[in-house]
């Protein structure tokens, strides 16, 4: 099996005239042939999330009230796509049938998916397509982890000749309950498919012509970045750059399939390549950064000589069910930086654990914290990068609060106070944007 997938995002499918363009895109290349869509984005700023529209009306639902609202808005909202793209397709009869089982679901998946589903359908008989339900063929298991049966199991469903529409963010548990990946995992859903029939690329249909170097919000004139690695960006994306969601990059990544992101209203543009690996030519790739992190900062004195002490501290986060992100360390301390969604109202109960636990001389508590990470696989062929780096936030008058090095010498995570993010990641910018 050979062939493109595209998977398009929300603000590719905005409207009808966007969906013309995206048929425009498929169509120009006889190799686009497995379409992976997401839910119609917003129309304008002040339009309502059709994703969200599902989320409230599941909520009112499981509490008993009136979801004629909701339920209104997305009636409207696809009858008049397929009016003005002149197709037959049925809304009504779609929508009869989430609405009657829209109470019968503890859990939000099913109502959440269902903008995909419906925005597959209409694509699939727009494009004249054959369309897949992922619910039939992408598999979790018992504990939410993707069923590697599943690439078998859709590839199967997806040979043959013609176009192939499957639409994304949702697959089943084995009990068949609908089940989705988190927000933005239409990424997923697409990597899956190009993994499934062998794609020899996944292209990535969004509203910008790839990726820069930071965030346009905070660097304006932030350069394009015309290839990255797979480990590049997933660094880049988990810290903060969203034009792929970060668990992307692992279904793609054994068979090697390239992705590349592109642009639906500049599809002549290159995009950004992410490949498995690339010749680094500068030391900095990207740099990423997002605010939302706390600091617990334990110190004892001969802590090194404790056996089982660092066990012991992460024992106790194992307990609440709390991961950790970074843990730099001393001789007589160890911190644990932690995002603040998973710590939670948890921060009371693990302070108590720990001082329980592992009896150090002192525990406390720093919130307000961001993580910026400076991504290049060339970092570690460079001498004074670390300096360089440091010697530019401190230059830009922001105080850093901590720093760490990956051991495969490809990142350096720093943290400072949030309200210096921006000014930090526009001063590291600024520091790497020509240093060869």
């Amino acid at each position: 099996m050979t062939g493109i997938t595209c998977k398009f995002g929300g603000t590719s499918l905005a409207d009808a005239g966007c969906m013309r363009e995206v048929r425009d895109i498929i169509l120009a290349n006889t190799q686009r042939r497995f379409i992976v869509p997401s839910a119609p984005g917003k129309r304008t700023p002040d339009d309502k999330k059709i994703t969200d529209l599902l989320l409230a009306w599941h909520s009112l639902e499981k509490q008993g009230l009136d979801a004629s609202q909701p339920a209104s808005i997305i009636r409207e909202r696809y009858a008049g796509l397929a009016h003005e793209l002149g197709l037959r397709f049925d809304v009504q009869t779609h929508l009869d049938e989430i609405e009657r089982q829209a109470g019968s679901y503890s859990e939000p998946d099913f109502m959440a998916s269902r903008g995909e589903y419906l925005c597959g359908r209409l694509m699939a008989e727009y494009l004249d397509a054959t369309f897949v339900d992922p619910a039939d063929c992408i598999k979790f298991d018992e504990e939410g982890i993707l069923n590697p049966a599943s690439y078998e199991r859709l590839g199967k469903r997806l040979a043959g000749p013609g176009l192939f529409v499957v639409p994304g963010y949702y697959g089943s548990m084995p009990n068949g309950r609908v089940k989705t990946f988190s927000r933005g995992g239409s990424d997923v859903t697409g990597a899956i498919v190009a993994r499934a029939t062998n794609s020899s690329l996944y292209e990535n249909w969004t509203d910008v012509s790839g990726v820069r170097m930071a965030d346009p919000r905070i660097v304006p004139h932030a350069k394009h970045i015309a290839e990255v690695t797979y480990a590049e960006l997933r660094e880049l994306s988990y810290m903060g750059a969203s034009i792929l969601h970060d668990e992307a990059i692992f279904p793609v990544r054994e068979p090697g399939i390239p992705i590349n992101i592109r642009n639906t209203k500049a599809p002549d543009d290159p995009g950004t390549m992410i490949v498995p690996s690339r010749v680094a030519t500068k030391p900095v790739a990207g740099i990423a950064g997002r605010s939302g992190f706390t600091m617990i900062n334990i110190e004892k004195t001969l802590m090194n000589k404790e056996i089982g002490f660092g066990r012991r501290v992460l024992s106790v986060l194992e307990e609440h069910g709390v991961s950790f992100e970074h843990m730099p360390t001393g001789i007589d301390t160890i911190s644990l930086i932690i995002e603040d969604k998973q710590l939670a109202n948890h921060a009371s109960a693990i302070m108590k654990g720990i001082e329980r636990t592992c009896e150090p001389d002192r525990v406390t508590l720093a919130p307000g914290l961001a993580l910026i990470a400076t991504v290049g696989q060339g970092m570690n062929h460079h001498i004074g990068v670390a300096g360089h780096l440091c010697a530019a936030i401190a230059k830009a008058n922001v105080n850093l609060r901590v720093i760490n090095q990956g051991s495969s010498e490809m990142n350096i995570v720093v943290g400072v106070e949030e309200s210096d993010l921006g000014r930090a990641v526009l001063a590291i910018y600024n520091a790497f944007e020509n240093w060869d």
